[in-house]
């Protein structure tokens, strides 16, 4: 028998589980799916907005391979760090362990200000009303969202998440899993103007056309695009691709068509705007600027918080990139959020490259000096970096365990523990299976019952361990 431990049960860590036991070379396979967390899933659950019901039933498949006789899901147990498994006494367990921890640290802008109150990464919003409980419920109720003006910084999918999140009234929101105090807080939510900022043009914006739709479906809000942004964008005049160069990404063209779609008669300073300001009083519902060609520099401060972003205005080199104008535009903002990206965070007790934010692989076999490291593997982000979609991570997946499996014969004359779970807990720590996992599914759902809503998330450590103990409901 061959036992494997995959560590992190998001998408990168089913799909490996998956392509173990899809795999015919080995046909006597154990996979055991450990999570920091007691609940499975990673970013499907605490990363997708509550309202893309869609792309989050996406559940329902990862369910069906975690529910495997040959799986077994192993919740609240971490890896590495002060109160986790080392990866050298997780190694002593099984034949195989595979690493699947995603990059859960956001990237910095590193420039003045950006500590100030009121200024956050994305991927703490994100996580706050997705309920995961290393956030806690309160941490934007008291006084982020009396924001009137909101700067989101990025042009990426997630940055359109959370701005939509903003701009969504609070109840088109109750008939999703968001924790109760997150919804009274948006309920409560004085922002009226969201800005979505990105540094270069529109044709170089990383967000889909889906997700950019959606911003001019949300009822009570308006889109507002500058047709002079756009217009300084090459590709934007020649949607079919610049004389002598390679034909527009169809998402590419699918996007300007939508944002020249906004820019007809609207544009920054239209219909009762006040430019760089709140919304003007021609207009009392909410209002989603797309800005582009503006780099911020500094996060300006009135009384001790974020009170605006400093931009540098910028036009494109003629080689792909931006260069600075010498112009300067200020966006009054109350609240701040960047979503420039994620990097990977370092595991102690495994190698890594601070530099790409991975850990050394090669086909996924972890390197240390250079050197395959028997019996450790990777995948997903923390492998390949931060890039790609959910899918990106079944052919990620099986490339790694195609090594895996070509070192089958050599790992399985290695010793490994006959019953991992016992170890563990003789080690100390309380695992919540996939018993503990359906208890807190009936928890959500009898809480969701008695708020009148479907299943609402439990967003703290205790609610959720509680909810795991109670196995017989």
């Amino acid at each position: 028998m061959l036992s494997v431990a995959v560590v992190g049960s998001g998408p990168s860590g089913v799909y490996t589980a998956q392509a173990l036991l899809q795999q015919s070379l080995v046909p006597d396979v154990r996979v055991q799916v450990l999570d920091r967390l007691p609940t499975p899933y990673g970013l499907v659950r605490y990363g997708v907005a509550p309202d893309h019901e869609k792309i989050k039933s996406l559940q329902n498949s990862l369910r069906a391979v975690l529910e495997d006789e040959r799986v077994t899901f192993v919740g609240n147990v971490g890896v590495g760090g002060a109160d986790g498994v080392s990866p050298a006494r997780l190694a002593e367990l099984y034949h195989a362990v595979v690493y699947c921890v995603g990059a859960s640290a956001d990237r910095a802008l590193a420039v003045p200000g950006e500590g100030l109150p009121g200024s956050y990464s994305a991927t703490r919003f994100v996580s706050w009303y997705s309920a995961h409980p290393d956030i806690g419920a309160d941490a934007f109720a008291r006084d982020a969202l009396a924001a009137r003006s909101a700067v989101v910084i990025g042009v990426g999918n997630v940055a359109v998440d959370v701005a939509r999140i903003l701009a969504r009234g609070a109840g088109e929101l109750r008939r999703t899993d968001v924790p109760r105090a997150a919804l009274r807080a948006l309920e409560e939510s004085r922002v009226r103007e969201v800005h979505i900022v990105g540094r270069r043009g529109p044709s170089q914006a990383r967000f889909t056309t889906k997700e950019l739709r959606e911003l001019g479906a949300l009822p009570g809000a308006r889109v507002v695009v500058d047709p002079t942004e756009l217009a300084l964008d090459p590709a934007y005049a020649a949607p079919d691709g610049l004389p002598g160069a390679l034909p527009l990404p169809a998402v590419v063209r699918r996007n300007l068509e939508v944002l020249r779609g906004w820019s007809v008669g609207g544009g920054v300073g239209a219909a009762g705007d006040m430019p760089g300001g709140a919304p003007g009083s021609a207009d009392a519902g909410r209002r989603i600027r797309l800005r582009f060609f503006l780099r911020p520099v500094e996060l300006l401060e009135r009384g001790g918080r974020v009170a605006g972003v400093r931009f540098a205005r910028t036009a494109p080199d003629g080689a792909g990139g931006v260069r600075d104008t010498g112009r300067y535009e200020d966006v009054e903002a109350q609240l701040v959020l960047r979503a420039v990206g994620y990097r990977g965070v370092e595991l102690p007790g495994l190698p890594f490259d601070p530099v790409r934010g991975t850990v050394p692989h090669a086909a996924g076999r972890v390197l240390r000096g250079g050197v395959p490291s028997p019996g450790e593997y990777v995948a997903g982000w923390i492998k390949r970096g931060p890039t790609g979609v959910i899918g990106s991570n079944r052919s990620c997946a099986k490339e790694t365990v195609a090594s895996l499996l070509a070192d089958a014969a050599a790992l399985t004359r290695r010793t490994a523990a006959d019953d991992p779970l016992a170890v563990l807990r003789e080690w100390g720590l309380r695992p919540v299976e996939w018993a503990g996992w359906l208890s807190i599914e009936r928890a959500e759902a009898e809480l969701g019952r008695s708020l009148g809503r479907g299943p609402v998330k439990i967003p703290d450590w205790a609610g959720l361990l509680a909810a795991a103990r109670d196995e017989n409901g």
